[in-house]
């Protein structure tokens, strides 16, 4: 998209923000253009004051032959209509990584892992630290409940925005 046609879904956008406070289509296939240009494989729109939630991942590819990348939204809800899907993808929360560098699940070198699988956390809970150059950086969860999957081992670099584990909410903390 040129930087004209741009400016016009932005100032759309404002103007829309006022009225209805809707997602143009214009605007919808700006960020999946964007997205399809970078290294980003997760994008999320939240908008709480409404109830909006909007995730635009890219599906890999089969190893079997090259197919483009496609854009799944796999999370929208409103407080108008929520599906029972939807609602139960709504407690499964990712940690995502909020730096680049190497993730580790201990706090302390030689320290003991911070979380498993299975075990429960609280709100703002240390569940891992990210080094990057040489400075430990903490990674918390913002919500309680049940550790369900781990994506990265310890030692394994990351990047900004790649999910580390996602905890399940309904479980409770």
């Amino acid at each position: 998209m040129d930087g004209s046609r741009f400016q016009s879904s932005k100032e759309a956008g404002e103007q829309s923000q006022d009225s209805a406070s809707v997602i143009s289509i214009e605007q919808l296939q700006h960020l999946v253009c964007l997205l399809d240009k970078s290294d980003v494989s997760e994008l999320e729109l939240r908008r709480a004051g409404e109830g909006t939630r909007l995730v635009l991942r890219k599906v890999k590819a089969p190893e079997s032959g090259y197919q483009p990348a496609s854009y799944v939204p796999s999370a929208i809800s409103s407080t108008d209509s929520v599906a029972p899907e939807a609602a139960a993808k709504e407690t499964e929360h990712k940690v995502l990584a909020p730096f680049v560098g190497t993730f580790h699940v201990w706090a302390k070198p030689r320290g003991g892992a911070l979380v498993a699988m299975g075990d429960r956390v609280k709100a703002g809970q240390l569940v891992g630290t990210i080094e990057s150059l040489n400075v430990l950086n903490e990674v918390e969860t913002s919500v309680a409940g049940r550790v369900v999957e781990i994506f990265v081992q310890d030692g394994q670099p990351v990047e900004y925005g790649q999910v580390l584990m996602t905890i399940d909410s309904s479980a409770g903390g």
